[in-house]
């Protein structure tokens, strides 16, 4: 007979958990037999006892399990499946770019995503910015999308993975998120279940990050591509740098139109470009698209060239219910913010260096002009946001712009100025340029 309290008690205790415990706890889960006092206790017992590999994949494969794994073989796809996930961060606008980009290339990205989280930004946020762009299809247009587009970008479906979003909601209330056995259970349950063959993961560090040290970012991403290759999907993992924004822009309405001047080739901000190629390039070899990395880097930049990319990207949006000009005419349709205006950089600054950035800071100063979330039912303004953020090492002199902030009113604008210059620090010395890409992990694939 199972008994939820034996199986914490266990963990409490620093014994390894059974496949069998773990299976029948996650059944527990979903049938609610499994109280959210008990989910809360394991979750506990798990962050200080922590999870061997075999208890990390096996409670991976119990929550990829508890819904809808998802086959393709049906859809006679003539590349292969693959996607991305990212951990976290501000300005982190690689998904709308990365999705087209490996589409263009010949691969199908069914990319599923989530909303903000604290201080990041959230992808389907993004896309709510997109006038009619239906971020919950259902799953005969889903399957479409990704077929005529080579990519769809949507949210998590109740039929996929549904023991994680009551373990998450649990995990969040019990300040148990952090820990790495269960994160890593988390992101791979949804991203094992689209029925993948490739995955790379974007594991942040940084100030900006979640997982703030080198150490616990590698950590994470030795987790993450341990399990994933462990379960026959070929998983890598880059360790990207969070110590100030990936872009330029940060904010919902403002990344979309970021997003599209880089695929358009309008503007692309160069950290922003390293990642999102370096990430496309390990998907493209993962699924065997090109032999190497170089010669995947080289694909990238073509399809940016011709425009297959941004081409892949408009199909997407129009399948998904958007308009259908939308690269020709995205100014127009993406909202506005009633108020737009630059933080010059104040005279006591003059002729100093731009030296740190607290991204973490940045990206709460859109969660208080109203595009992020301070609790799980907060409605958004899409159209605020943060432009021109100045990169770590630029001169400032009179006039020079720090951000260009798009507020709703001018109390709003005030108060994400004083965030943005607190989260600012300016020196008389340059300082050196870091590393944007710091490490890349892969594991064997079974």
């Amino acid at each position: 007979m199972f008994l939820a309290q034996e199986v914490i008690r266990k963990k409490r205790d620093a014994i390894d958990l059974s496949d069998s415990d773990i299976q029948q706890f996650v059944s527990g889960i979903c049938d609610e037999s499994v109280s959210e006092g008990q989910i809360a206790a394991l979750a506990m017992a798990v962050y200080f006892q922590g999870m061997s590999a075999r208890e990390k994949t096996a409670l991976t494969v119990a929550m990829r399990d508890s819904g809808d794994v998802m086959d393709w073989s049906q859809e006679n796809l003539n590349g292969p499946v693959l996607d991305k996930h990212s951990t976290g961060g501000v300005g982190d606008v690689v998904s709308l770019m990365l999705g087209p980009v490996v589409a263009a290339c010949g691969g199908y990205v069914p990319m599923i995503s989530g909303r903000g989280l604290g201080h990041t930004g959230g992808t389907l946020d993004k896309f709510d910015a997109i006038p009619g762009y239906q971020t919950t299809p259902d799953n005969q247009r889903f399957r479409d999308t990704v077929k005529q587009a080579g990519v769809a970008i949507i949210g998590q479906t109740g039929r996929l993975a549904p023991a994680d979003s009551r373990f998450y909601a649990t995990r969040d209330i019990t300040a148990t998120v952090e820990s790495i056995p269960l994160i890593t259970a988390s992101i791979l349950a949804k991203k094992l279940a689209e029925g993948l063959d490739g995955l790379v993961m974007d594991v942040k560090s940084g100030n900006g990050a979640f997982m703030s040290t080198h150490e616990k970012s590698r950590e994470l991403a030795q987790s993450l591509v341990g399990v994933g290759s462990e379960l026959g999907v070929k998983t890598t993992a880059l360790i990207t740098d969070m110590n100030e924004p990936l872009a330029s822009a940060a904010g919902n309405s403002v990344e979309v139109q970021l997003a599209v001047d880089y695929l358009t080739g309008k503007h692309r901000d160069p950290r922003l470009h390293q990642v999102t190629k370096a990430l496309s390039a390990e998907l493209l070899v993962s699924g065997k698209l090109a032999d190497t990395a170089e010669a995947a880097e080289t694909m990238v930049e073509n399809v940016l060239q011709n425009g297959r990319a941004a081409e892949c990207f408009g199909k997407m949006v129009r399948a998904l219910g958007g308009p259908g000009d939308f690269l020709e005419r995205s100014g127009q349709h993406l909202p506005k913010a009633s108020l737009v205006k630059p933080l010059i950089t104040p005279a006591e600054y003059h002729g100093q260096y731009l030296s740190a950035v607290d991204t973490r800071e940045l990206g709460m100063a859109v969660v208080c002009l109203g595009g992020g979330r301070r609790k799980a039912d907060d409605r958004l303004d899409l159209s605020v946001g943060i432009t021109d953020i100045l990169t770590r090492g630029k001169k400032v002199e009179s006039g020079t712009v720090l951000a260009t902030i798009h507020a709703s009113n001018e109390t709003g604008w005030r108060e994400a100025a004083e965030r943005v210059l607190s989260a600012l620090t300016f020196s008389a010395d340059k300082s050196e340029k870091t590393a944007v890409i710091y490490e890349r992990i892969a594991g064997e694939t079974k």
